[in-house]
């Protein structure tokens, strides 16, 4: 715990306003059904107000009372649901009762429903005392969090009616959800008067900061919560339970991964404030006021994580007996600021200085030894009736474009890495033309991945490469090519349909490429939840499904949970996959560090052959996520909304296809074989002094 813990001086006003409050909202001693939700002695000893000075302690007396009120209200949504629909696995009544929830939270207007319970009643009272004050960016994010909180309790119902225990990655994202930690983020803004910029609140770096602090704040919860949610509460929802089944582990090695997953994610938290957030700042021209009310926002997620600790140190709620004993404070009314947990700020850097320098200790170009691969298609394998001729003209267009440069590529290596069998795999109904396009598009997108650390990765040059972004992207919109690259992108667009969805794939997966390319500059091993999340980006896997999306399909659809669950999964299992079969070129041959053997190897401090199970194990755990959420959460989806069952089976067999064609490309073509792995399309030409820069200077447009 990095940051030092403070107490807001409001604390025991809060204490009486909250009180007072969730008694006029009937929380306290009223049954619901027949069932005391709280009686006194649990608002008083779970102590509400305390987490709220705790994790607010420079908001004005006024803010404290709105946002303790707020933590009393969804923490007593949270036993009501637990009391009312998760002891009992009524489901339909679960969703009946949710759904009303979305009539007390008009993101514009009045209130115009009668709220019926002391949830909607709590609901109908916060809101009007919240949103009146926010702008229409920060109501916008905050119906969707606040949403989200609520309507992903059905997922943690539904695991527990299906006894089923979430893998780690399906685990993180979700918690996320139904943590709330998203929602307390929003709140955070609300209580230091700083709402961070619209232009820049949907961006990767400000998108990690909230999802660093939402891992650090669930994590921890679940550290503290593991005996009443796992032993009394018969609750499948928590990290420690999922790492313990996971990897195998005892209960206390389970708790100190999760402990060691926290210290990686508040270390992620750190890098990109520092890292990233000033480079986003300038290239969104963003004005001082605005910078320092992001920097605010910033700090007050740190003052959450440290106040949030203390809290769950003396909460009634948590497994904390004896967790104090010579600790220190601060204590509420006690000797509070900066000096007051600076010894134990400093022992948690110490502490935590290995798993810091570890991340930045790789060799590259290390010899590795990975075991041989072997993975058979998911699903019935079948391959386009035109892939020969395919590949003919594949060939005549990576001459025509130019990518065969002799540098990044020449014949040999397009043959090798033979990417038209890829696509008859992903798209075996296509007609000839289309199977052109997407073969075209799955050479152009591997010839680029190449083509990026070839030319900007040694020099380390990333304004180049973001020059090279803006360049693809003009190219996208109209330009004239200027390189080989460009040339190619700009032919296949042209023969591009979908070209909304394509355009923004592009965009994602090129500016993926600029965060592999920081860490290779600063021989940095991503964190692992980061890493997977920019997986899905630098593998591609927006493209390719963007080429095979329906578009008879309501867009929606899309944003549901179910969908980004079979979406995701699928994207874990591909760029997962190809980790293990790239490997040892990445590793060995090309001094790769983005690799998700070799981030999983670094995070656990295991041996290469650990590291391969545990990803192999990650793979069939997306495998059988995709395999769940395709036939038992998508049905489910469809009949809540009245809509025809087989509306997405089209689209579900499509992602089945993409998933057999990637795992039998990777098997068939000799682009990760011995053979391929030392050969460089230079080979045999003059080596020395400067032909290396004479070789990068040729990818690049006139005058660089």
């Amino acid at each position: 715990m990095p940051y030092p813990a403070r107490v807001n001086p409001h604390l025991e006003r809060a204490r009486a306003h909250s009180k007072a409050w969730a008694y006029g909202m009937d929380m306290v001693d009223v049954p619901q059904h027949g069932t005391v939700i709280w009686d006194e002695h649990d608002l008083d000893s779970h102590d509400y107000a305390l987490l709220c000075a705790y994790t607010h302690p420079d908001a004005g007396g006024d803010e404290l009372d709105l946002i303790t009120d707020w933590y009393v209200w969804v923490f007593y949504f949270d036993d009501h649901f637990l009391e009312l629909y998760k002891r009992t696995g009524d489901i339909e009544s679960a969703r009946t009762y949710l759904d009303r929830l979305d009539r007390f939270m008009p993101a514009e207007g009045e209130i115009t429903a009668t709220p019926e319970n002391p949830v909607e009643r709590g609901l109908t009272d916060l809101w009007a005392r919240t949103i009146p004050h926010r702008s229409a960016a920060w109501r916008r994010r905050f119906v969707e969090s606040t949403k989200a909180l609520l309507e992903e309790s059905l997922w943690e119902l539904a695991n527990i009616n299906e006894s089923r225990l979430a893998n780690p990655i399906e685990y993180v994202e979700m918690r996320r959800k139904v943590g709330g930690a998203p929602w307390s983020a929003n709140l955070v803004e609300h209580s230091v008067h700083a709402e961070v910029p619209d232009e820049i609140a949907a961006s990767r770096p400000m998108e990690v900061l909230r999802d660093c602090f939402a891992d650090g704040v669930h994590l921890r919860n679940d550290l503290f919560s593991y005996q009443r949610e796992v032993q009394d509460e018969g609750e499948l929802s928590n990290g420690v339970l999922v790492f313990e089944k996971f990897l195998g582990l005892t209960t206390q090695e389970a708790a100190d991964a999760v402990n060691d997953l926290i210290t990686s994610r508040l270390h992620q938290f750190e890098h990109t404030a520092l890292t990233e957030v000033p480079g986003l700042f300038d290239e969104h021209g963003v004005d001082p006021a605005a910078r320092a009310a992001t920097f605010a926002y910033v700090k007050g997620l740190q003052d959450w994580q440290s106040g949030g600790h203390e809290w769950h140190l003396r909460s009634s709620r948590y497994m904390n007996e004896g967790a104090l004993a010579g600790r220190g404070g601060p204590e509420p009314g006690g000797v509070t600021g900066l000096g007051t947990s600076a010894a134990r700020i400093f022992t948690s850097v110490l502490a935590t200085a290995p798993q810091r320098l570890r991340a930045y200790g790789h060799t590259p170009f290390e010899a590795v030894s990975p075991p041989r691969p072997r993975f058979e298609p998911p699903f019935p394998l079948r391959l386009s009736p035109h892939l020969e001729t395919c590949r003919r003209r594949n060939v005549d267009w990576a001459r025509r474009t130019g990518i065969l440069d002799g540098v990044v590529w020449d014949e040999r290596k397009l043959r090798a890495a033979d990417l038209p069998l890829c696509a008859a795999g992903i798209h075996p109904d296509a007609t000839a033309d289309e199977l052109d396009v997407t073969s075209d598009w799955l050479t152009w997108g591997t010839y680029a991945d190449d083509y990026y650390p070839t030319a900007f990765g040694a020099t380390r040059d990333l304004a180049a490469a973001k020059a090279c972004n803006l360049r693809l992207s003009a190219v996208m919109e109209g330009a004239a090519p200027s390189t080989p690259l460009e040339a190619a992108l700009a032919d296949v667009w042209t023969r591009t349909t979908n070209r909304p969805d394509v355009r923004r794939a592009v965009d994602t997966m090129t500016s993926s490429w600029l965060w592999e390319l920081a860490n290779q500059a600063q021989n940095r091993i991503a964190d692992p939840i980061d890493y997977v999340e920019m997986r899905r980006r630098t593998f591609g896997a927006d493209l390719t499904a963007s080429l095979s999306r329906s578009r008879a399909v309501p867009p929606e659809l899309y944003r549901t949970r179910p969908v980004q669950a079979l979406e995701h999964s699928a994207a874990d299992y591909a760029g997962l996959l190809n980790d293990v079969y790239s490997y040892r070129k990445e590793i060995e041959f090309e001094g790769e560090l983005n690799n998700g053997v070799l981030v999983v190897r670094n995070f656990l401090d295991c041996s290469e052959e650990r590291a391969f199970e545990v990803v192999g194990d990650l793979i069939a755990a997306r495998l059988a996520e995709f395999e769940h959420a395709a036939d038992v959460e998508l049905p489910a989806l469809l009949r809540s909304h009245d809509l025809a069952p087989d509306l997405l089976r089209e689209y579900v067999e499509r992602l089945r296809h993409w998933m057999s064609g990637i795992v039998h490309w990777h098997e068939n073509v000799r682009r990760y074989t011995e053979i391929e792995l030392g050969y460089q399309p230079w080979s045999g030409r003059p080596t020395g002094i400067g032909t290396s820069s004479l070789r990068i200077s040729s990818l690049l447009p006139a005058g660089r």
